[in-house]
């Protein structure tokens, strides 16, 4: 089975999945390759990874004879997963595995960015480290002058050139007289065909793909005409400029160069959205702060942009009847207390992808410590 990149639908039906009958077991292994580059390194995490896994399910002393036939027999098809020899291409830093197997549920994911090898048992997925930082947002860098144009495309520390266009364009030459005016229109027609070259080639990657967000450099007297030339989706997009050789700048230069650029993109976004919501709770308007209003406000389907401390771990329960989430311990309406969930955090998550809301994890710990590590802006 084929290791698949991990995009925002495979996020969504992760996040749906509540099986009926027996358990998910989720596991996950770090492939990053300054630590992981060589078989045996390798071998050594995948066989500590599965001996987790082993001893998370014949220690649980809550499943039935059933659940535990069925984890054993997902636990095999995860470990005949790991033993394939293509598991870390094309950017692969991680794999997700999500086993199910009386609801028929096998999905083995690529993750760009390197997440901590353990294993989970639950009555759902877990997807808390898909959604980390760093983990949701695909970027695209596009470097474009007069002939060539690149694309690299991935995560902030995960970019690679996927994608070079080269046009058949005439240079400028200044001999003077009529002659060399109609050769100018036609090297700027040229021109003009390259970049609507580049845009079809860029967007028809969007339709397959999808950014998220966009960088581009060019050189300065081409920057509007690139940006005139691109689609509407795309020109929404773009988060900033690079000042940089589009054909002599290496590789790894790019990446380096364009790692800064989101880096410092993201720092601003998380700035943003903390100053945003401090106005709004001052406002008494549109947020939530602390975990039982925003489990409130995820529990009524209003939240826009869910804000959550990275690591954050909160014990947590479900009502079986309504799927309302609250606090360890809450009662439910009819005075019953729900069932316990190990983690309301990573299940609050889960209901914001379910609701197509955003879910930003912050990396600076300060951040949301007046709000207890959770917050949300909300939509009404």
């Amino acid at each position: 089975m084929a290791v698949n990149p991990l995009t925002r639908a495979d996020l969504r039906t992760l996040a749906q999945l509540r099986p009926a009958h027996g358990r998910v077991l989720s596991v996950f292994l770090d492939l990053d390759p300054t630590e992981f580059a060589s078989a045996p390194a390798r071998s050594t995490a995948i066989n500590s990874v599965l001996n987790e896994a082993e001893k998370v399910i014949e220690h649980r002393d809550d499943l039935e004879h059933d659940e535990l036939v069925a984890l054993r027999e997902d636990l095999d098809r995860v470990r005949g997963e790991l033993a394939r020899d293509d598991l870390a291409v094309n950017g692969t830093r991680g794999v997700a595995i999500f086993a199910c197997g009386p609801e028929n549920v096998f999905s083995s994911l690529g993750v760009p960015e390197s997440i901590r090898t353990h294993a989970v048992v639950d009555r759902t997925a877990s997807i808390e480290p898909l959604v980390g930082p760093g983990h949701q947002k695909r970027w695209g860098v596009l470097l474009v002058n007069r002939r060539m144009a690149r694309l690299f495309q991935g995560t902030g520390q995960t970019l690679s050139e996927t994608d070079r266009i080269e046009d058949d364009v005439h240079r400028q030459h200044h001999q003077g007289g009529w002659s060399q005016a109609r050769y100018q229109r036609s090297v700027e027609k040229e021109v003009d065909d390259h970049l609507k070259h580049v845009a079809e080639v860029i967007f028809a990657v969007h339709k397959r793909h999808g950014f998220d967000a966009l960088l581009v450099g060019s050189p300065e007297e081409m920057a509007t005409d690139l940006e005139g030339a691109l689609h509407p989706y795309l020109r929404e997009r773009i988060c900033g400029h690079l000042q940089i050789d589009v054909e002599h700048t290496s590789g790894d230069e790019v990446k380096r160069v364009a790692g800064e650029a989101i880096e410092a993109h993201q720092r601003k976004r998380e700035e943003e959205l903390l100053e945003r919501l401090s106005e709004r709770l001052g406002r008494n308007a549109r947020a939530a702060s602390g975990l039982t209003d925003v489990l409130t406000a995820l529990n009524e389907g209003r939240v826009e942009v869910l804000l959550v401390r990275d690591g954050l771990r909160e014990p947590g329960s479900v009502d079986p009847r309504t799927g309302m989430l609250s606090r360890e311990n809450a009662p439910t309406p009819d005075g019953s207390v729900g069932e316990p969930v190990t983690d309301v955090a990573e299940e609050a998550m889960q209901r914001a992808i379910e609701q197509n809301a955003e879910i930003v994890v912050l990396r600076d710990p300060e951040g949301l410590v007046e709000h207890g590590g959770i917050a949300a802006l909300l939509r009404f």
